[in-house]
């Protein structure tokens, strides 16, 4: 008899965790998907313990436990927990083998809903990682752009800057005179009486 079960994606999602660089389900969030105890779920484990390799599941440290204890209670505000030593994480591959494990027909067509959680997830984050990169280009191209049409800026400033005039010289300039001859100083005759001494007798 074939058990029909339709479960939400992000129902799972939402409890995919990242550590140490894999996507995991914690044990009770595994074992409630399932349908049985974490007790349960972590003794069938045990008992197929060569089935379960170091990259299909592992034990939180203490400082990843602390972690995630703070992220657990800042996102459910007065919620307890009772945990007495680390939960054991279940990467895709884990989890799918602690369905196989479990003598549960719930365990199996769940498994179902697991995987495809796991694959939609890294859908979306490879998705993202292209996005990021995309715009990292972009942003790049930009910056390039920008140092050349500065530098055509300053270009055109100093093309238009008019270099400091001289002052045109006092006096008259013949058509045949060069501008750089210094004008000649008219110097005007002083009268006699100007510098005091009369004119001599005839």
């Amino acid at each position: 008899m074939s058990t029909k079960i339709a479960i939400p994606i992000e129902r799972i999602t939402d409890r995919i965790l990242l550590v140490r660089g894999h996507k995991v389900l914690l044990d009770a969030d595994l074992a409630a998907l399932y349908g049985v105890e974490t007790r349960a779920l972590n003794q069938a484990i045990k008992r197929n313990a060569e089935r379960f390799p170091a990259d299909f599941m592992f034990r939180l440290s203490a400082k990843e436990l602390e972690k995630w204890r703070s992220q657990f209670v800042m996102s459910n505000p007065g919620a307890k927990m009772g945990l007495r030593r680390a939960p054991m994480a279940f990467t895709e591959h884990g989890a799918l083998m602690a369905a196989t494990v479990l003598s549960s027909l719930r365990a199996v067509a769940t498994s179902v809903f697991v995987v495809r959680a796991f694959v939609r997830l890294r859908l979306f984050l490879a998705a993202n990682r292209d996005l990021a990169y995309r715009i990292d280009e972009h942003e790049r191209k930009l910056a390039s752009h920008d140092q050349a049409i500065a530098g055509l800026v300053n270009t055109i400033r100093q093309l238009t800057v008019s270099p400091p005039s001289k002052g045109r010289p006092i006096g008259f300039i013949t058509p045949g005179e060069e501008t750089s001859t210094p004008p000649r100083r008219v110097r005007r005759a002083t009268s006699s009486r100007q510098r005091g001494t009369s004119a001599p007798s005839s």
